[in-house]
């Protein structure tokens, strides 16, 4: 009998304990769920008694009612509820039963009108199982008011059948579902704007699909820069330009041409960038052919073009690199109109601009020999200064003459002024110099005679030795 009772006992504790497990491993399911698919715990909660609920009221409820279902994680309990609406005449339509029939008939027929010939809303009819009237409500709620939820609560049950049972993994199945793609949309929806690394997972005509991690964008033909090619498997940096919802999971649209994508690019690589220090102003962009940016320093002693650039260009060299090649002008930001739209033409040399502030135009002098470098390409690069500085822009090649006095107005507008005094000073400082250099060949001139003299004896006393000679040979012969 003692072998008999430790056996129960024994036994007992082990159903107890696989009882405690399973709670264990429903609960360690949920957590894995939810960190699996992003999910909130809440929703998670919300799925699964909504999925009891159906249950409930597929095998022990009726086609009309409202049954909510309340589930405690812990403890693994169930409480069901029957919701029902307090209503009255203006909020429900009440129908006979015997004209009930007549009514709907009518109905099919007849469409009420309101008097300017537009439907008017019909009520939804007084039903029962979800609906109390003002009276019934105050029965169960004494101070019940038209539009009071009052929950009443079911007898629970534990044992469902099979089409209860697929009922329940249906309506879960859709709702995680349904919190997926919420929970995907949302954090995408936050990511717009941003740059983010994908991998080509497939490419379906002319779209290329992206794999995200959690989700798949596309880059239509439209977003896509003309001389790239792309191949499975490849990992590239994109612009998120567009998140919209859908029936299947978030729609993402992407952008390799976006002007954005290589502020972001400039972000990630330069540290100035990202806390703020360096600025990008304005950005002109032709894909895959050639980008300016206009960039300014919002501290004193730091170069913003430096910063950009990198030491030795590497980091300007990683976004290109990054872009496919894609050449980078990057200039400094100027106030002033006239010296921004003559950086914003390099690398021409430009000599004058004037400047229209009613027409916003500007006419820019350079030399002929720069004309062609100056307008670009196939009109690329005065076409990226306009965008980059918003003015119409006309360039004119001027010739020497007029170039020599193109630098002179230049250099009145441009270089700083130089004033009386310091113009004095370097005029004492050049005749210092004359003075010197006149001296210094002073000195040097009585060697130089010296030395010439001697040459002079020397060489009449070679031409008397030679004549010597000559003499010697003729008396010999």
């Amino acid at each position: 009998m003692k072998l008999f009772t430790n056996m129960a006992r024994r036994k007992k504790s082990d159903t107890d304990s696989q009882s405690t497990g399973g709670l264990g491993d429903f609960g360690s399911a949920i957590s894995a769920l939810c960190e699996e698919k992003g999910i909130s715990k809440e929703r998670v909660i919300e799925t699964i008694e909504a999925a009891l609920a159906a249950a409930y009221k597929k095998d022990y409820g009726k086609k009309g009612q409202n049954i909510r279902a309340e589930f405690k994680e812990k403890t693994g309990d169930t409480k069901f509820f029957l919701v029902k609406e307090v209503i009255d005449e203006t909020t429900r339509e009440f129908v006979d039963e015997k004209e009930d029939g007549d009514k709907e008939a009518a109905s099919h027929e007849i469409v009420p009108r309101s008097e300017a010939g537009e439907e008017t809303e019909r009520l939804s009819r007084y039903n029962p199982e979800r609906d109390l009237t003002l009276e019934e409500g105050r029965k169960l709620k004494k101070d019940a008011q038209v539009g009071d939820i009052i929950e009443l609560e079911l007898e629970t049950k534990s044992d469902y059948g099979r089409v209860a049972a697929q009922t329940a993994k249906q309506v879960i199945i859709q709702r995680i579902r349904e919190a997926e793609r919420d929970s995907m949309y949302d954090e995408y929806k936050d990511k717009e704007g941003e740059v983010i690394s994908g991998v080509v997972q497939r490419i379906e005509g002319r779209n290329v699909f992206i794999d995200l991690g959690k989700s798949i964008g596309v880059l239509f033909p439209s977003e896509q820069v003309e001389r790239e090619s792309y191949r499975i498997g490849q990992r590239l940096k994109v612009y998120i330009a567009k998140v919209e919802a859908g029936s299947k999971g978030p729609g993402i649209t992407l952008s390799r041409i976006h002007p954005q994508l290589v502020q972001k690019l400039f972000e990630l690589e330069v540290p100035e960038i990202f806390s703020g220090t360096v600025e990008i102003k304005e950005i002109a962009r032709e894909a895959g052919e050639r980008t300016k940016i206009a960039v300014s320093s919002t501290e004193e002693g730091i170069d913003p073009i430096g910063s950009c650039v990198g030491q030795k260009g590497t980091r300007v060299q990683a976004v290109i690199d990054e872009l496919g090649g894609e050449k980078i002008d990057i200039i400094s930001w100027n106030d002033d109109v006239a010296k921004f739209i003559a950086a914003a033409l390099s690398p021409a040399k430009v000599l004058r601009v004037n400047v229209s502030e009613s027409k916003k135009e500007a006419e820019v002098m350079v030399p002929e020999d720069q004309l062609s470098l100056a307008i670009g390409k196939k009109g690329q690069n005065v076409r990226l200064a306009a965008k980059l500085t918003g003015w119409k822009i006309d360039i004119i090649g001027t010739k020497p003459e007029e170039e020599a006095k193109g630098k002179e107005a230049i250099a009145d507008n441009i270089a700083p002024e130089i004033s009386e005094e310091v113009k004095k000073e370097e005029s004492q400082e050049v005749e210092k110099v004359e003075e010197g250099v006149v001296e210094i060949l002073g000195a040097a001139e009585e060697p130089v005679r010296e030395a010439s003299a001697v040459a002079d004896a020397g060489g009449k006393k070679t031409k008397a030795k030679k004549k010597v000679v000559k003499k010697k040979e003729k008396e010999t012969e």
